[in-house]
């Protein structure tokens, strides 16, 4: 693992993709299940759960490190992330350090919505090789 190393994945999540994520986290929170709810929302419409976009990113770091123990992960949700649109998720090594318990990588993710470039989640990670 090179500092600079990253990888990336692009796709879409539908709403059926959120309502299946709600019913197997029991987040069921109407802001990402119920259409009419959501439109009276300051969103406008349903939006993922931000655990559902951690999910991905963390996808993307066992691919960087397979087998590799998370220690830390912190994420700002700055916009939301919609169904339909197309997502660009990233993973970024930024250093190898050595910690108690080993070898650790710290990573920098974002979710990058791919039409206009905003990013709707950021956030940094340490994983113990």
């Amino acid at each position: 693992m090179t500092q600079g190393m990253q990888t990336s994945l692009v796709r879409s999540f539908s709403q059926s993709d959120f309502n299946e994520f709600a019913s197997l986290s029991g987040d069921n929170n109407p802001i990402h299940t119920d259409a009419e709810f959501a439109a009276q929302s300051r969103f406008g419409r349903p939006v993922a759960h931000g655990l559902l976009l951690c999910s991905v990113l963390r996808g993307l770091i066992d691919k960087v490190v397979p087998g590799g123990r998370l220690q830390e992960q912190s994420v700002n949700f700055l916009a939301p992330t919609y169904a339909g649109e197309i997502m660009r998720f990233i993973v970024t090594v930024k250093r190898r350090s050595q910690g108690p318990q080993g070898a650790l990588l710290d990573f920098d993710m974002e979710v990058i919505r791919v039409y206009d470039g905003v990013i709707t989640c950021q956030g940094h990670g340490k994983v113990v090789v």
